[in-house]
């Protein structure tokens, strides 16, 4: 049960600080780790970061950089000096941008998993085409993947629909993060490519995101430990 615990990354979706304490303090020993997204982070800020790791929880800082890459190296530098466990970038990038991150993330004392986010799980086929790529959202994925692979990157960011490729061609090593969970029941939301957390993790994710259907439930602990235990079954052997 603990390793399901690990596996369960809590998306701090929230407005300020006293939200996002008072749901660490819910969950806190539930989870494996709290990911703090644009929305808090530009309201709060590294001191945020640094509350909550000083708390001893691991904390993954979901900035999506996208930028030229001696700017992306230097965000990756400063949230190095944060301690960050965990770090997304756009793999649309591309292979200089990536590159320049996994050099500046080697050189740090203690670096953070660098996770290539792919298409984003709001995103629809039509949506995807709209944007001029051509081929399905799984093809698109998948060159994503294989130039983030190829640029030194080790954890891949994309929804549940793409996982088994993914793990088929990337095998165990590759760390597979997947948002757009929603349990059983639940209502998806913005999220198009959605997947129950028991579905995910016998498909191959590493870890799963989860962030409205445990923030928002009446009892977010009991939310969380009830999603725990759909990993673990997930996990157990057929």
């Amino acid at each position: 049960m603990n390793d399901a615990r690990s596996r369960l990354i809590v998306a701090l979706d929230v407005p300020d600080r006293a939200a996002a304490l008072e749901a660490i303090d819910r969950l806190s020993g539930r989870v494996g780790v709290f990911k703090i997204g644009l929305e808090l982070f530009t309201a709060e800020g590294p001191r945020l970061v640094e509350e909550i790791r000083g708390r001893g929880e691991r904390v993954f800082l979901d900035l999506k950089l996208h930028d030229i890459p001696n700017t992306v190296r230097g965000a990756v530098r400063s949230a190095c000096r944060l301690g960050v466990d965990m770090l997304t970038l756009h793999a649309s990038g591309g292979a200089p941008m990536l590159t320049a991150a996994c050099e500046e993330a080697r050189d740090s004392d203690a670096p953070p998993l660098l996770l290539a986010v792919t298409a984003l799980t709001s995103l629809s086929a039509a949506d995807v085409a709209a944007l001029g790529v051509g081929g399905t959202v799984e093809a698109w994925v998948e060159t994503l993947a294989k130039l983030a692979g190829r640029s030194g990157i080790r954890g891949i960011v994309a929804s549940s629909k793409e996982l088994p490729m993914l793990r088929k061609r990337f095998g165990p090593e590759m760390r597979l993060v997947i948002p757009g969970i929603r349990p059983a029941g639940a209502d998806a939301g913005d999220q198009v490519r959605a997947a129950t957390p028991g579905e995910a993790i016998r498909a191959g994710a590493s870890f799963i995101v989860v962030g409205r259907p445990i923030l928002r439930s009446a009892d977010p602990a009991r939310a969380a430990d009830a999603i725990v235990t759909e990993i673990a079954r997930g996990l157990a052997p057929e």
